[in-house]
Protein backbone atom coordinates (compact mmCIF):
# COMPACT_ATOMS: atom_id res chain seq x y z
CA UNK A 1 0.00 0.00 0.00
CA UNK A 2 1.44 3.35 -1.05
CA UNK A 3 1.45 5.81 2.23
CA UNK A 4 0.49 8.81 -0.19
CA UNK A 5 -2.82 6.91 -0.90
CA UNK A 6 -4.03 5.23 2.78
CA UNK A 7 -6.90 6.11 3.37
CA UNK A 8 -7.01 3.85 6.53
CA UNK A 9 -7.92 6.62 9.28
CA UNK A 10 -8.82 4.97 13.38
CA UNK A 11 -10.90 1.95 12.99
CA UNK A 12 -12.85 3.18 10.21
CA UNK A 13 -12.17 2.02 6.58
CA UNK A 14 -13.63 3.34 3.14
CA UNK A 15 -12.17 1.83 0.56
CA UNK A 16 -8.15 1.13 -0.43
CA UNK A 17 -6.46 2.34 -3.18
CA UNK A 18 -4.59 -0.19 -5.42
CA UNK A 19 -0.38 -0.12 -5.53
CA UNK A 20 0.86 2.82 -7.46
CA UNK A 21 1.31 0.92 -10.90
CA UNK A 22 4.05 3.18 -12.01
CA UNK A 23 7.97 3.43 -10.89
CA UNK A 24 8.11 6.50 -8.35
CA UNK A 25 11.20 7.48 -10.79
CA UNK A 26 9.00 7.46 -13.68
CA UNK A 27 6.70 9.93 -11.64
CA UNK A 28 8.77 12.12 -11.16
CA UNK A 29 10.25 12.57 -14.54
CA UNK A 30 6.52 12.87 -15.67
CA UNK A 31 5.34 15.53 -13.13
CA UNK A 32 7.70 18.13 -11.51
CA UNK A 33 8.61 17.14 -8.19
CA UNK A 34 7.04 20.63 -6.84
CA UNK A 35 3.54 18.88 -7.15
CA UNK A 36 4.26 15.04 -6.37
CA UNK A 37 2.82 14.76 -3.10
CA UNK A 38 4.89 13.50 -0.26
CA UNK A 39 2.16 13.67 2.25
CA UNK A 40 -0.86 11.32 3.03
CA UNK A 41 -4.05 12.47 1.40
CA UNK A 42 -6.27 13.89 3.94
CA UNK A 43 -9.43 12.24 3.21
CA UNK A 44 -12.90 11.96 5.98
CA UNK A 45 -12.24 9.30 8.56
CA UNK A 46 -15.38 6.99 7.22
CA UNK A 47 -16.38 3.64 6.58
CA UNK A 48 -17.87 2.22 3.19
CA UNK A 49 -21.48 2.05 4.74
CA UNK A 50 -21.25 5.84 5.23
CA UNK A 51 -20.09 6.69 2.37
CA UNK A 52 -22.95 4.67 0.84
CA UNK A 53 -25.66 5.33 2.92
CA UNK A 54 -24.55 9.24 2.24
CA UNK A 55 -24.61 9.15 -0.80
CA UNK A 56 -27.94 7.03 -2.06
CA UNK A 57 -29.84 9.67 0.57
CA UNK A 58 -28.48 12.62 -1.67
CA UNK A 59 -30.07 10.65 -4.61
CA UNK A 60 -33.10 10.50 -2.78
CA UNK A 61 -33.35 14.02 -2.69
CA UNK A 62 -33.74 14.52 -6.49
CA UNK A 63 -36.26 13.86 -8.77
CA UNK A 64 -35.87 12.00 -12.64
CA UNK A 65 -37.48 10.91 -15.06
CA UNK A 66 -36.44 7.53 -13.48
CA UNK A 67 -38.61 8.49 -10.04
CA UNK A 68 -41.73 9.73 -12.27
CA UNK A 69 -43.57 11.99 -14.69
CA UNK A 70 -41.22 14.99 -15.52
CA UNK A 71 -43.43 17.33 -17.84
CA UNK A 72 -40.87 20.02 -18.57
CA UNK A 73 -42.18 22.17 -21.24
CA UNK A 74 -39.71 22.42 -24.24
CA UNK A 75 -36.82 20.56 -22.70
CA UNK A 76 -38.19 16.80 -23.18
CA UNK A 77 -37.33 15.64 -20.29
CA UNK A 78 -38.21 11.64 -21.07
CA UNK A 79 -37.34 8.49 -20.61
CA UNK A 80 -34.66 6.94 -22.37
CA UNK A 81 -33.64 3.44 -22.93
CA UNK A 82 -30.87 1.67 -20.73
CA UNK A 83 -29.77 0.06 -23.33
CA UNK A 84 -28.28 3.18 -25.04
CA UNK A 85 -26.78 3.18 -22.21
CA UNK A 86 -24.93 0.32 -22.33
CA UNK A 87 -23.75 0.77 -25.65
CA UNK A 88 -22.29 4.29 -24.78
CA UNK A 89 -20.46 2.19 -21.95
CA UNK A 90 -18.98 -0.33 -24.19
CA UNK A 91 -14.80 -0.72 -23.82
CA UNK A 92 -14.08 0.44 -27.34
CA UNK A 93 -16.18 3.47 -27.28
CA UNK A 94 -16.02 4.72 -23.21
CA UNK A 95 -12.33 3.73 -23.17
CA UNK A 96 -11.05 5.23 -26.22
CA UNK A 97 -8.59 8.29 -25.43
CA UNK A 98 -9.50 11.31 -27.30
CA UNK A 99 -5.65 11.59 -28.92
CA UNK A 100 -5.66 8.25 -30.01
CA UNK A 101 -4.71 7.50 -33.44
CA UNK A 102 -6.86 7.28 -35.76
CA UNK A 103 -5.36 4.18 -36.64
CA UNK A 104 -6.87 2.61 -33.70
CA UNK A 105 -9.89 4.89 -33.76
CA UNK A 106 -11.58 3.49 -37.18
CA UNK A 107 -14.78 2.08 -35.14
CA UNK A 108 -15.34 5.63 -33.54
CA UNK A 109 -15.02 7.53 -36.14
CA UNK A 110 -16.99 4.86 -38.52
CA UNK A 111 -19.67 5.67 -36.07
CA UNK A 112 -19.36 9.52 -36.33
CA UNK A 113 -19.38 9.18 -40.08
CA UNK A 114 -22.55 7.21 -40.22
CA UNK A 115 -24.09 9.30 -37.75
CA UNK A 116 -23.60 12.16 -39.88
CA UNK A 117 -25.44 10.84 -42.60
CA UNK A 118 -28.47 9.75 -40.91
CA UNK A 119 -28.44 13.39 -39.44
CA UNK A 120 -27.91 15.14 -43.13
CA UNK A 121 -31.05 12.68 -43.93
CA UNK A 122 -33.35 13.54 -41.09
CA UNK A 123 -32.68 17.39 -41.53
CA UNK A 124 -32.69 17.38 -45.53
CA UNK A 125 -29.40 19.01 -45.55
CA UNK A 126 -26.50 18.96 -47.04
CA UNK A 127 -23.93 18.28 -44.20
CA UNK A 128 -23.72 17.93 -40.40
CA UNK A 129 -20.80 18.95 -37.89
CA UNK A 130 -20.96 17.01 -34.30
CA UNK A 131 -18.52 19.01 -32.87
CA UNK A 132 -20.72 21.59 -30.94
CA UNK A 133 -21.69 19.87 -27.43
CA UNK A 134 -25.19 21.54 -26.38
CA UNK A 135 -28.50 23.51 -28.26
CA UNK A 136 -26.95 26.62 -27.26
CA UNK A 137 -23.56 25.71 -28.65
CA UNK A 138 -25.06 25.03 -32.02
CA UNK A 139 -26.69 28.30 -31.75
CA UNK A 140 -23.61 29.85 -31.00
CA UNK A 141 -21.51 28.06 -34.02
CA UNK A 142 -24.39 28.73 -36.26
CA UNK A 143 -24.68 32.46 -35.71
CA UNK A 144 -20.62 31.94 -36.10
CA UNK A 145 -21.44 30.47 -39.71
CA UNK A 146 -23.73 33.33 -40.68
CA UNK A 147 -21.01 35.92 -39.98
CA UNK A 148 -18.54 34.04 -42.06
CA UNK A 149 -20.78 33.74 -44.80
CA UNK A 150 -21.40 37.53 -44.63
CA UNK A 151 -17.88 38.29 -44.86
CA UNK A 152 -16.80 36.63 -46.95
CA UNK A 153 -19.71 38.29 -49.44
CA UNK A 154 -18.50 41.15 -48.61
CA UNK A 155 -21.59 42.59 -46.63
CA UNK A 156 -20.48 43.77 -43.68
CA UNK A 157 -23.59 45.86 -42.70
CA UNK A 158 -25.85 42.54 -42.29
CA UNK A 159 -25.36 42.84 -38.25
CA UNK A 160 -29.17 42.18 -37.06
CA UNK A 161 -30.70 38.85 -36.49
CA UNK A 162 -34.06 39.28 -36.11
CA UNK A 163 -36.21 36.78 -33.51
CA UNK A 164 -39.87 36.02 -32.82
CA UNK A 165 -40.95 36.71 -29.72
CA UNK A 166 -42.01 33.06 -29.20
CA UNK A 167 -38.11 32.10 -29.83
CA UNK A 168 -36.23 29.89 -26.83
CA UNK A 169 -34.48 32.20 -24.45
CA UNK A 170 -30.66 31.58 -25.25
CA UNK A 171 -31.03 32.67 -29.10
CA UNK A 172 -30.95 36.42 -28.84
CA UNK A 173 -27.72 35.46 -25.82
CA UNK A 174 -25.93 33.12 -28.88
CA UNK A 175 -26.55 36.15 -31.62
CA UNK A 176 -25.11 38.65 -28.99
CA UNK A 177 -22.27 36.70 -28.81
CA UNK A 178 -21.87 36.14 -31.91
CA UNK A 179 -21.50 40.02 -32.56
CA UNK A 180 -25.10 40.73 -33.58
CA UNK A 181 -28.02 42.96 -32.56
CA UNK A 182 -31.17 41.54 -31.81
CA UNK A 183 -34.27 42.69 -33.45
CA UNK A 184 -37.39 41.16 -31.68
CA UNK A 185 -40.48 40.32 -34.24
CA UNK A 186 -43.95 40.10 -32.67
CA UNK A 187 -46.39 37.80 -32.95
CA UNK A 188 -49.75 37.73 -34.46
CA UNK A 189 -53.50 36.87 -32.44
CA UNK A 190 -52.57 33.13 -33.56
CA UNK A 191 -49.14 32.87 -31.62
CA UNK A 192 -47.34 32.77 -35.08
CA UNK A 193 -45.07 35.53 -36.89
CA UNK A 194 -46.77 38.32 -37.61
CA UNK A 195 -45.67 38.34 -41.34
CA UNK A 196 -46.70 42.22 -41.72
CA UNK A 197 -44.10 42.67 -38.80
CA UNK A 198 -41.62 40.67 -40.17
CA UNK A 199 -41.70 42.77 -43.68
CA UNK A 200 -41.22 45.82 -41.84
CA UNK A 201 -38.28 44.68 -40.10
CA UNK A 202 -36.19 43.22 -43.05
CA UNK A 203 -34.08 45.26 -44.73
CA UNK A 204 -30.19 44.60 -46.00
CA UNK A 205 -28.78 45.06 -42.49
CA UNK A 206 -30.38 41.70 -41.73
CA UNK A 207 -28.33 38.36 -41.78
CA UNK A 208 -30.97 36.51 -41.08
CA UNK A 209 -33.82 34.74 -38.38
CA UNK A 210 -33.41 32.45 -35.86
CA UNK A 211 -36.79 30.92 -35.41
CA UNK A 212 -38.06 27.62 -32.96
CA UNK A 213 -39.64 25.18 -34.88
CA UNK A 214 -42.17 24.68 -33.59
CA UNK A 215 -42.41 27.92 -31.46
CA UNK A 216 -42.34 27.76 -27.77
CA UNK A 217 -46.07 27.99 -27.18
CA UNK A 218 -45.85 24.54 -28.98
CA UNK A 219 -47.34 25.47 -32.12
CA UNK A 220 -46.73 24.94 -35.66
CA UNK A 221 -45.56 27.91 -37.78
CA UNK A 222 -47.70 27.22 -40.41
CA UNK A 223 -46.54 30.57 -42.63
CA UNK A 224 -42.97 29.12 -42.51
CA UNK A 225 -42.18 28.31 -46.37
CA UNK A 226 -43.17 32.70 -46.54
CA UNK A 227 -41.16 33.83 -43.56
CA UNK A 228 -38.33 32.03 -45.36
CA UNK A 229 -38.68 32.87 -48.50
CA UNK A 230 -39.26 36.65 -47.33
CA UNK A 231 -35.68 36.46 -45.70
CA UNK A 232 -34.00 34.60 -48.41
CA UNK A 233 -35.47 37.13 -50.80
CA UNK A 234 -34.06 40.30 -48.59
CA UNK A 235 -30.61 38.28 -48.59
CA UNK A 236 -30.51 36.83 -45.23
CA UNK A 237 -29.83 33.26 -43.79
CA UNK A 238 -32.70 31.64 -41.70
CA UNK A 239 -31.42 29.28 -38.84
CA UNK A 240 -34.21 27.00 -37.02
CA UNK A 241 -33.54 25.90 -33.20
CA UNK A 242 -34.14 22.02 -33.40
CA UNK A 243 -34.68 21.84 -29.65
CA UNK A 244 -38.50 20.80 -30.51
CA UNK A 245 -37.55 18.30 -33.62
CA UNK A 246 -39.29 15.39 -31.33
CA UNK A 247 -42.77 17.16 -32.83
CA UNK A 248 -42.08 16.56 -36.73
CA UNK A 249 -39.09 13.97 -37.26
CA UNK A 250 -39.23 11.64 -40.21
CA UNK A 251 -42.48 14.04 -40.78
CA UNK A 252 -41.37 16.69 -42.88
CA UNK A 253 -37.21 18.54 -42.43
CA UNK A 254 -36.10 21.80 -41.71
CA UNK A 255 -34.07 21.95 -45.06
CA UNK A 256 -37.38 21.51 -46.95
CA UNK A 257 -38.63 24.48 -45.12
CA UNK A 258 -35.67 26.47 -45.67
CA UNK A 259 -33.40 26.49 -43.32
CA UNK A 260 -29.67 27.41 -43.46
CA UNK A 261 -28.60 26.17 -40.41
CA UNK A 262 -30.46 23.76 -38.63
CA UNK A 263 -29.08 22.68 -34.71
CA UNK A 264 -29.90 18.97 -33.23
CA UNK A 265 -30.49 18.64 -29.22
CA UNK A 266 -29.05 14.84 -29.29
CA UNK A 267 -29.79 14.72 -25.63
CA UNK A 268 -33.20 15.70 -25.74
CA UNK A 269 -34.59 14.05 -29.22
CA UNK A 270 -31.93 11.52 -29.25
CA UNK A 271 -31.88 9.13 -26.28
CA UNK A 272 -29.28 11.14 -23.70
CA UNK A 273 -30.75 11.65 -20.19
CA UNK A 274 -31.05 15.41 -19.84
CA UNK A 275 -30.74 17.57 -16.84
CA UNK A 276 -29.08 19.46 -13.97
CA UNK A 277 -26.45 21.25 -17.29
CA UNK A 278 -25.29 17.87 -19.04
CA UNK A 279 -24.07 15.95 -20.53
CA UNK A 280 -24.88 17.32 -24.05
CA UNK A 281 -24.57 17.86 -27.67
CA UNK A 282 -25.90 19.85 -30.50
CA UNK A 283 -24.64 18.95 -34.02
CA UNK A 284 -25.19 21.55 -36.90
CA UNK A 285 -26.76 20.73 -40.13
CA UNK A 286 -26.54 23.35 -42.92
CA UNK A 287 -27.35 24.31 -46.67
CA UNK A 288 -24.92 23.99 -49.39
CA UNK A 289 -23.95 27.72 -48.97
CA UNK A 290 -21.92 26.95 -45.48
CA UNK A 291 -20.85 23.45 -46.00
CA UNK A 292 -16.97 25.27 -46.34
CA UNK A 293 -17.19 27.03 -42.87
CA UNK A 294 -17.93 23.72 -40.98
CA UNK A 295 -15.81 23.46 -38.21
CA UNK A 296 -12.83 21.23 -37.94
CA UNK A 297 -11.87 18.18 -38.36
CA UNK A 298 -14.30 16.63 -40.45
CA UNK A 299 -14.17 13.10 -40.63
CA UNK A 300 -14.06 11.45 -44.19
CA UNK A 301 -13.68 7.87 -46.00
CA UNK A 302 -10.87 7.63 -48.06
CA UNK A 303 -9.97 4.55 -49.72
CA UNK A 304 -11.84 2.58 -46.68
CA UNK A 305 -10.09 4.66 -44.31
CA UNK A 306 -11.67 6.85 -41.87
CA UNK A 307 -9.66 10.04 -41.13
CA UNK A 308 -9.89 13.76 -39.71
CA UNK A 309 -9.64 16.60 -42.35
CA UNK A 310 -8.08 19.68 -40.70
CA UNK A 311 -7.66 20.99 -44.44
CA UNK A 312 -10.45 23.09 -44.54
CA UNK A 313 -9.44 26.65 -45.57
CA UNK A 314 -12.29 28.45 -45.15
CA UNK A 315 -13.73 26.54 -41.81
CA UNK A 316 -14.59 29.19 -38.86
CA UNK A 317 -12.27 26.75 -37.34
CA UNK A 318 -13.01 24.32 -33.65
CA UNK A 319 -15.71 25.05 -31.35
CA UNK A 320 -15.07 22.50 -28.79
CA UNK A 321 -12.00 20.60 -27.71
CA UNK A 322 -11.54 16.95 -29.40
CA UNK A 323 -15.15 16.19 -31.50
CA UNK A 324 -17.45 16.96 -29.66
CA UNK A 325 -18.87 14.64 -26.19
CA UNK A 326 -18.49 11.47 -28.53
CA UNK A 327 -20.96 9.25 -26.16
CA UNK A 328 -23.79 11.37 -26.58
CA UNK A 329 -23.29 10.44 -30.31
CA UNK A 330 -23.07 7.04 -29.29
CA UNK A 331 -26.36 7.17 -27.80
CA UNK A 332 -28.18 8.88 -30.24
CA UNK A 333 -26.62 6.28 -32.96
CA UNK A 334 -27.98 3.48 -30.66
CA UNK A 335 -31.62 5.23 -30.72
CA UNK A 336 -31.79 5.68 -34.38
CA UNK A 337 -30.59 2.37 -35.29
CA UNK A 338 -33.09 0.92 -33.11
CA UNK A 339 -36.32 2.86 -34.20
CA UNK A 340 -35.15 2.93 -37.87
CA UNK A 341 -37.80 5.63 -40.35
CA UNK A 342 -40.83 4.04 -39.09
CA UNK A 343 -39.65 4.48 -35.42
CA UNK A 344 -39.04 8.04 -35.67
CA UNK A 345 -41.97 9.23 -37.11
CA UNK A 346 -43.99 7.33 -34.32
CA UNK A 347 -41.96 9.54 -31.54
CA UNK A 348 -43.43 12.75 -33.46
CA UNK A 349 -46.66 11.31 -33.66
CA UNK A 350 -46.71 10.12 -29.98
CA UNK A 351 -45.56 13.02 -28.70
CA UNK A 352 -48.30 14.99 -30.85
CA UNK A 353 -51.24 13.28 -29.65
CA UNK A 354 -49.84 12.93 -25.93
CA UNK A 355 -49.76 16.83 -25.69
CA UNK A 356 -53.02 17.35 -27.43
CA UNK A 357 -54.50 14.43 -25.19
CA UNK A 358 -53.50 16.49 -22.31
CA UNK A 359 -54.54 20.23 -24.07
CA UNK A 360 -57.83 18.98 -24.41
CA UNK A 361 -58.45 17.62 -20.70
CA UNK A 362 -56.38 20.60 -19.34
CA UNK A 363 -58.31 23.62 -21.07
CA UNK A 364 -61.39 22.88 -19.36
CA UNK A 365 -60.15 23.56 -16.05
CA UNK A 366 -57.16 26.13 -16.84
CA UNK A 367 -56.69 29.08 -19.38
CA UNK A 368 -55.80 28.16 -22.22
CA UNK A 369 -54.33 31.45 -24.09
CA UNK A 370 -53.81 30.01 -27.99
CA UNK A 371 -57.02 27.26 -28.53
CA UNK A 372 -55.90 25.12 -31.34
CA UNK A 373 -53.76 21.99 -32.63
CA UNK A 374 -50.12 22.46 -30.62
CA UNK A 375 -47.11 20.16 -31.31
CA UNK A 376 -45.37 18.34 -28.71
CA UNK A 377 -45.83 20.90 -25.99
CA UNK A 378 -49.12 23.17 -24.88
CA UNK A 379 -48.92 26.45 -22.65
CA UNK A 380 -51.45 26.80 -20.08
CA UNK A 381 -51.92 30.03 -17.61
CA UNK A 382 -52.50 30.14 -14.11
CA UNK A 383 -54.09 33.24 -14.11
CA UNK A 384 -57.75 33.39 -12.92
CA UNK A 385 -57.48 30.12 -11.45
CA UNK A 386 -58.53 31.41 -7.94
CA UNK A 387 -57.95 34.39 -5.67
CA UNK A 388 -54.56 34.74 -4.79
CA UNK A 389 -53.42 32.03 -6.46
CA UNK A 390 -50.38 32.30 -8.58
CA UNK A 391 -48.86 30.11 -11.25
CA UNK A 392 -45.94 29.11 -8.50
CA UNK A 393 -48.35 27.93 -5.85
CA UNK A 394 -49.42 25.46 -8.47
CA UNK A 395 -46.15 24.05 -9.05
CA UNK A 396 -45.18 24.24 -5.84
CA UNK A 397 -48.46 21.82 -4.72
CA UNK A 398 -47.39 19.24 -7.66
CA UNK A 399 -44.47 18.22 -5.71
CA UNK A 400 -46.83 16.86 -3.06
CA UNK A 401 -48.17 15.16 -5.54
CA UNK A 402 -45.23 13.22 -6.85
CA UNK A 403 -44.91 15.07 -9.83
CA UNK A 404 -42.46 17.17 -11.27
CA UNK A 405 -43.72 20.80 -11.96
CA UNK A 406 -43.90 21.85 -15.81
CA UNK A 407 -42.34 24.80 -16.71
CA UNK A 408 -43.74 28.10 -15.36
CA UNK A 409 -43.62 31.69 -16.51
CA UNK A 410 -42.20 31.42 -19.57
CA UNK A 411 -42.63 31.60 -22.91
CA UNK A 412 -42.83 35.42 -21.74
CA UNK A 413 -46.01 36.45 -23.92
CA UNK A 414 -48.34 34.22 -21.74
CA UNK A 415 -49.16 35.58 -18.16
CA UNK A 416 -48.46 33.15 -15.53
CA UNK A 417 -47.44 30.45 -18.17
CA UNK A 418 -47.37 26.83 -17.40
CA UNK A 419 -45.88 25.38 -20.16
CA UNK A 420 -46.59 21.80 -20.49
CA UNK A 421 -44.56 19.23 -22.61
CA UNK A 422 -45.48 14.97 -21.75
CA UNK A 423 -42.85 13.48 -24.56
CA UNK A 424 -43.46 10.62 -26.46
CA UNK A 425 -42.55 8.22 -23.40
CA UNK A 426 -45.26 8.34 -21.15
CA UNK A 427 -48.16 6.20 -21.37
CA UNK A 428 -51.90 7.26 -21.25
CA UNK A 429 -52.20 6.24 -17.91
CA UNK A 430 -49.61 8.70 -16.88
CA UNK A 431 -51.14 11.36 -18.80
CA UNK A 432 -54.51 10.74 -17.53
CA UNK A 433 -52.79 10.79 -13.58
CA UNK A 434 -51.52 13.80 -14.41
CA UNK A 435 -54.73 15.51 -15.53
CA UNK A 436 -56.39 14.32 -12.58
CA UNK A 437 -53.83 15.87 -10.03
CA UNK A 438 -54.07 19.35 -12.15
CA UNK A 439 -58.00 19.42 -11.05
CA UNK A 440 -57.50 18.32 -7.62
CA UNK A 441 -54.74 21.50 -7.21
CA UNK A 442 -57.66 23.97 -8.71
CA UNK A 443 -60.23 22.92 -6.88
CA UNK A 444 -57.71 22.73 -4.00
CA UNK A 445 -57.11 26.15 -5.10
CA UNK A 446 -60.47 27.79 -4.79
CA UNK A 447 -61.23 25.80 -1.24
CA UNK A 448 -58.41 25.69 0.46
CA UNK A 449 -55.51 28.61 -1.25
CA UNK A 450 -53.85 28.29 1.74
CA UNK A 451 -52.45 24.46 0.59
CA UNK A 452 -50.75 25.77 -2.32
CA UNK A 453 -49.56 28.90 0.01
CA UNK A 454 -47.62 26.00 2.29
CA UNK A 455 -46.31 23.71 -0.24
CA UNK A 456 -44.54 21.19 -0.84
CA UNK A 457 -45.66 19.83 2.39
CA UNK A 458 -44.32 16.49 2.05
CA UNK A 459 -40.95 17.14 -0.12
CA UNK A 460 -37.69 16.89 1.78
CA UNK A 461 -37.40 20.77 1.66
CA UNK A 462 -40.09 23.18 2.05
CA UNK A 463 -40.82 26.34 0.34
CA UNK A 464 -37.68 28.41 0.08
CA UNK A 465 -37.09 32.01 0.02
CA UNK A 466 -35.51 31.96 -3.56
CA UNK A 467 -33.63 35.06 -3.43
CA UNK A 468 -31.81 33.74 -0.33
CA UNK A 469 -31.38 30.27 -1.60
CA UNK A 470 -29.46 31.64 -4.75
CA UNK A 471 -27.70 34.49 -3.08
CA UNK A 472 -26.83 31.72 0.36
CA UNK A 473 -27.13 28.21 -0.55
CA UNK A 474 -26.67 25.51 2.35
CA UNK A 475 -24.58 23.17 0.42
CA UNK A 476 -24.07 20.63 3.25
CA UNK A 477 -26.29 17.48 3.29
CA UNK A 478 -25.79 15.48 7.13
CA UNK A 479 -23.94 12.82 6.81
CA UNK A 480 -25.20 9.31 8.79
CA UNK A 481 -25.55 9.22 11.91
CA UNK A 482 -24.75 13.29 12.22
Amino acid sequence: MSTIFDCRCSEKVGGLFPELDVPAQGVERLIDAAHVRTQPLRLPDLSEPQVARHYTKLSKLNFGVDDGFYPLGSCTMKYNPKLNEAMAVLPGFSGLHPRSDVSRSQGALQLMFELTGFLRGIAGMADVSLQPVAGAHGELAGMFLFKKYFQVRGEHERKRILLPDTAHGTNPASAALAGFSVTEVASDETGRIDLAALDEALDDTVAGIMLTVPNTLGIFESDILQVTEKVHAAGGLCYFDGANLNSYMGKTRPGDMGADVFHFNLHKTMSTPHGGGGPGSGPIAVSDALVDYLPVPRVRLENEQYKLDWNCPHSIGSVHSFYGNFLVAVRAFAYILQLGDVGLREVSENAVLNANYLQQRLKKTYALPYDGLCKHEFVLSGKGLAEGISTLDIAKRLIDYGVHPPTIYFPLTVKEAIMIEPTETESKATLDRFAEIMEIVAREAKENPQLLHDAPVRASVRRLDQTQAAKNPVLKVPLDGE
